[in-house]
């Protein structure tokens, strides 16, 4: 089976840098989406937070040895399942931002962990789970 996945838009921001997760970022950018899903934007309002899904297009290739890595903030090797690394089998990567604005089709978000340019796959509300 094959599966083909095409960019909604990227993000974009002028920082030089950007956390390694969404968690600890406050980073602020846009994110830049075709004028064709202007219309899928509805209802997406600044206060709202959102689930980014988008590809690690920068990421070095996944080879077997990436099954098990060593995150920089552990001391020993963990399943690349049980980490947030950008090397993975499928590189997709997932964060949960913060819309502070929308214009046209571009959604103004902070805590981006996404470096620029980055092409993003999907948006979608984050729903908190009932307590």
């Amino acid at each position: 089976m094959e599966i083909i996945l095409k960019p909604v838009g990227y993000a974009r921001h002028s920082s030089e840098s950007v956390p390694r997760h969404w968690s600890v970022s406050d980073v602020e950018g846009d994110l830049v989406l075709d004028p064709e899903y202007l219309p899928a934007m509805a209802d997406i309002e600044a206060g709202s937070r959102i689930v980014v899904l988008f590809h690690f297009d920068r990421s070095e290739p996944f080879t077997p040895g990436h099954l098990r890595q060593t995150p920089p903030h552990k001391d020993r090797p963990m399943g690349v399942f049980s980490i947030c690394s950008p090397v993975r089998p499928n590189p997709i990567g997932l964060s949960v931002l913060t819309v502070l604005g929308v214009a046209e089709n571009v959604i103004r978000v902070r805590g981006l962990d996404l470096l620029d340019h980055t092409p993003i796959l999907d948006i979608k509300p984050h729903i908190e789970a009932p307590a």
